[in-house]
């Protein structure tokens, strides 16, 4: 059997997640709802992290964590600018997000920070305390593109053998 792609297992999460929300929401309120959501998304997204991290052949690195990335591109599902960066970096722009439209679909929009924007930053913890993600805009606030920019900023060599852009 083929893998679920990660686009395909975030809207069987979104639908799920919306009916818990709406429960949560009446129990406890809508911004106790959100809070309780948020924690456990950022708790799933280091915990996939950390597995991701751990299945490394080389273990833990820029590299791995650069290829990994085509995970959450199947399907289409992101539009991505590649941009110049160091041996230390990864850089890129999401032009398009399908997670961000798929969230609106659903009349999700606003969770969808939670849902998805949240555990970019929640997945670098988790994979590698040396990974650190900087993003000032997204498409889910309605930006004109995501700018991703992660560094390695210490701990294991960035890479295996990769040089700069």
């Amino acid at each position: 059997m083929a893998e679920m792609s990660i686009l395909a297992r975030r809207r069987i999460e979104a639908i799920f997640a919306k009916g818990v929300f709406a429960e949560m929401a009446r129990e406890f309120g809508e911004a106790a709802a959100k809070r309780v959501l948020a924690r456990a998304v950022i708790a799933m997204a280091k915990d996939a992290a950390r597995e991701f991290a751990e299945a490394a052949p080389a273990g833990a690195d820029l590299a791995h964590f650069r290829a990994i990335q085509s995970l959450w591109r199947a399907e289409d599902a992101l539009a991505i600018e590649e941009l110049p960066a160091k041996a230390d970096e990864f850089h890129f722009n999401v032009t398009q997000c399908r997670y961000a439209e798929m969230y609106k679909d659903l009349g999700l929009g606003d969770l969808g920070g939670i849902l998805s924007c949240q555990r970019d930053a929640a997945f670098c913890e988790g994979y590698h305390p040396a990974l650190a993600l900087t993003r000032t805009q997204t498409l889910m606030e309605g930006a004109s593109h995501c700018d991703f920019r992660y560094r390695w900023v210490g701990g294991a060599a960035p890479s295996q053998g990769e040089s700069g852009e």
